[in-house]
C-alpha cells in the first residue's frame, strides 16, 4: 500500500486531506502522545500495521508472543506509568485471546485501549475466516467498545476511546476496525481529542454537606481506622491521602490494589486487609466506631461474611463511581466524587489528632502474629526454604525500592503480606480476577513502563507455565526483567485448600515443570537453580546484579501453607494464624 503523508505535528488540519483509515489510526495515537504498543498482526489489521511501518522511529511495538500476553503487558505498563496502555491485534482469535485480559482490566480499574482488526464490512455475519463477534463477546467486560465499517468515524471514535478508557473510573476500552475502514481513503481534517461524551460523567459532582458530616464524624471518632484501595493511586492522590492521614493520626490499612500508595513502614500503617492480610487490620475492623474506606470497593475478600462485617461502626465510603457506594456494604455517609478532590476538603475540616490508646490495640494484634508466625515464616531455623524468608532477604537487597509484579496464588499472598515497598506504583498484580500467567508479560510491560527502575516478576511453578512464551519476548526486545519463580511442585492455593477443607485430597495439584533455568537458556536468558538457605543471598544478589535479564527458581517447602487467613464462610474476626485453629 502506498503511504499518503501526514503532518503529525499539526494537530488539526486546516484543510482536509485525503488519507487512509490506517494512517488515521497512527495520527490517533501519535496525538495521544502514545509511546508504545504491544501487539501481534494478522490478516484482518495487517493495513493498520503496513502504515506502522512509516513510523517506527515515534512508535514502539513491542512483538509478544500471544495476544494475552500482549494484553496483560500493556497493563503492567498502564499500572507503574499512570498512561494507558495501547493493544493490537487481529480478528477472530487474535482478538478473543484479549478476553481474559479485558476482564482483568475491567475489575482492576486498568486504562487500555484495545483496537482489533475485523473482516471486510461485507462479510460481517457470515462466519467468514477468522471472524468473531467480538463486540458481544467483550460487552460485559469493556467500560466501552464499538465497530468501525467507516473510516470516517475513525478520528472521532479513537478520541472517545482514550477519554472514556482514562477518565472516571478508568477501564479498558475495545474499538474494532473492520478491514475495508482500514484501508478506505476519506478527506481527513486532523484529530481532535475528546473531552465530553453525551450522558458520560467521569466524576459526580462532590457534595460538600456530605463531606462536612464526615468530618464531624471522624472528628469525634474514639477508634476511626482508615482502609484504602487503588483509588488512592488512581487519583494520583498520594499527597492529598497522605496529609490526611498525617492529620488525622488513624490507623490506615491498605487492600491488595491499594499497596504502596504509601510506603509500607509509615507509622500509620498497619498492614494489608483481606482473606491473607495481617492479624490485626483485619479484627480490628470489627472493633472500630468509624471506618473511613477510600477508593476501594469492598471486595469479599477484604469483608469476608458480609453479615459480620463492621456491623459496630459508622462507615464513610470515599469513591468516584457511585456505583459502588452501598453495593455491598451500607454507608453512614458517601463522598462521591475523585479522593484528589475530596480528600483536601476533608482535611481541611479535621482536627489534628493522635490516637495512642486505639493504636496499642493494633500493636498487640502485630505482636501476637509476628510470635505466632511471621518470625517463623521469614527466619526458620531449619528444614527447607519458605517463600517468606525469600521476599525478606530480597526486601534487604532492594531497600523497598523496586516494582513487585506478582502472578497469582501462594507466593501472591506472601509477596503482598512482606514486600517492603517505598515508592509508588510498585505493587503490579491480578486483583480482582486472579488471572494466573499474569506476571511474566505484566513484568515486561511494567519495565517499559518504568525503565529505571528495578523489575521483578514473582510466580509460582503453576503460573509460570501459563504465558511461559513471553520468554521469547524478552529474548528479542530485551527489557531488563528479573524472573522469581517459587517452586513448590503444586499449584499451592488449591492444595491449601483442599489440605485445609477437603482432608488432603490432592485432587490433580501436584503439577511437574520443566527445567526452568534451561528454558530460559533456551531463550538466551541466563538463570540459577537454587534449594540452600545458606545460597539465597548471594542468588538473589547475582539476579539483581546481573547486566541483562535473569531467571532464578527456588525450591520452597512443598506442603507450606499461607496464614493468617479468613476462612470461607467467616468473618474478618474470625481469622486465624494457624490450621489448628480452623
Amino acid at each position: 500500500m502506498k503511504t499518503l503523508e501526514l503532518d503529525t505535528t499539526n494537530k488539526t488540519q486546516k484543510q482536509p486531506i485525503s488519507t487512509t483509515g490506517s494512517l488515521a489510526v497512527i495520527d490517533a495515537l501519535l496525538s495521544e502522545e502514545v509511546d508504545i504498543i504491544f501487539g501481534y498482526p494478522g490478516g484482518a489489521i495487517m493495513p493498520i500495521y503496513d502504515a506502522l511501518f512509516d513510523f517506527k522511529d515515534k512508535l514502539n511495538h513491542i512483538l509478544v508472543r500471544h495476544e494475552q500476553g500482549a494484553i496483560h503487558a500493556a497493563q503492567g505498563y498502564a499500572r507503574v506509568s499512570g498512561k494507558t496502555g495501547i493493544v493490537f491485534a487481529t480478528s477472530g482469535p487474535g482478538a478473543t485471546n484479549l478476553v481474559t485480559g479485558l476482564a482483568d482490566a475491567l475489575i482492576d480499574s486498568t486504562p487500555l485501549v484495545c483496537i482489533t482488526g475485523q473482516v471486510f464490512a461485507h462479510l460481517l455475519g457470515t462466519d467468514a475466516f477468522q471472524e468473531t463477534d467480538i463486540i458481544n463477546i467483550t460487552t460485559p467486560i469493556t467500560k466501552w467498545n464499538y465497530q468501525i465499517t467507516d473510516a470516517k468515524e475513525i478520528p472521532e471514535i479513537l478520541a472517545k476511546a482514550f477519554y472514556i478508557a482514562k477518565t472516571g473510573r478508568p477501564g479498558p476500552v475495545l474499538i474494532d476496525i473492520t478491514k475495508n475502514a482500514q484501508l478506505q481513503l476519506f478527506d481527513y481534517i486532523g484529530y481532535r481529542s475528546c473531552i465530553h461524551v453525551r450522558s458520560y460523567r467521569p466524576k459526580p459532582i462532590v457534595r460538600l454537606d456530605y463531606i462536612e458530616k464526615a468530618a464531624a464524624i471522624i472528628n469525634q471518632a474514639k477508634k476511626p481506622f482508615i482502609i484504602y484501595g487503588q483509588g488512592v493511586l488512581l487519583g494520583n492522590a498520594e499527597n492529598e491521602f497522605l496529609a490526611f492521614i498525617e492529620k488525622s493520626g488513624i490507623p490506615t490499612a491498605w487492600t491488595i490494589m491499594g499497596m504502596s500508595a504509601i510506603p509500607t513502614d509509615h507509622p500509620l500503617a498497619v498492614g494489608m486487609l483481606g482473606m491473607h492480610g495481617n492479624y490485626g487490620p483485619n479484627y480490628l475492623t470489627n472493633e472500630c466506631d468509624v471506618l473511613i474506606a477510600v477508593g476501594m470497593r469492598f471486595d469479599d475478600r477484604v469483608t469476608g461474611r458480609l453479615d459480620k462485617y463492621a456491623k459496630q461502626a459508622k462507615v464513610i465510603h470515599f469513591d468516584i463511581d457511585p456505583a459502588e457506594i452501598d453495593k455491598n456494604v451500607q454507608t453512614t455517609v458517601p463522598v462521591w466524587g475523585d479522593c484528589k478532590e475530596t480528600l483536601p476538603l476533608l482535611t481541611q475540616l479535621l482536627d489534628k489528632k493522635t490516637h495512642p490508646e486505639w493504636f496499642k490495640e493494633f500493636e498487640i494484634k502485630k505482636e501476637k502474629e509476628s510470635t505466632t508466625l511471621i518470625q517463623k515464616e521469614l527466619n526458620p531455623a531449619d528444614g527447607g526454604l519458605t517463600m517468606g524468608e525469600v521476599i525478606n532477604v530480597l526486601n534487604e537487597l532492594t531497600n523497598g525500592d523496586a516494582v513487585i509484579v506478582t502472578d497469582v496464588g501462594q507466593h501472591q499472598m506472601v509477596a503482598c503480606r512482606y514486600a517492603k515497598q517505598n515508592k509508588t506504583r510498585s505493587n503490579i498484580t491480578s486483583g480482582g480476577l486472579g488471572t494466573m500467567g499474569f506476571a511474566l508479560p505484566a513484568a515486561i510491560g511494567a519495565k517499559f513502563g518504568a525503565p529505571e527502575r528495578q523489575v521483578i516478576a514473582i510466580m509460582g511453578d503453576g503460573g509460570a507455565q501459563m504465558n511461559l512464551q513471553e520468554l521469547g519476548t524478552i529474548m528479542q526486545f530485551k527489557p531488563n526483567v528479573k524472573i522469581l519463580i517459587l517452586n513448590n511442585s503444586f499449584l499451592g492455593m488449591v492444595r491449601q485448600w483442599q489440605e485445609l477443607f477437603h482432608e488432603k485430597r490432592y485432587s490433580f495439584t501436584d503439577i511437574q515443570s520443566p527445567d526452568f533455568v534451561k528454558v530460559a537458556n533456551a531463550y538466551t536468558i541466563a538463570g540459577k537453580h537454587l534449594s540452600k538457605r545458606e545460597e539465597l543471598r548471594e542468588s538473589l544478589k547475582e539476579m539483581l546484579d546481573y547486566p541483562s535479564s535473569f531467571l532464578l527458581e527456588v525450591a520452597v517447602i512443598h506442603e507450606d501453607n499461607v496464614f493468617p487467613m479468613v476462612p470461607q464462610g467467616k468473618g474478618v474476626a474470625e481469622i486465624v494464624l494457624s490450621k489448628e485453629e480452623i
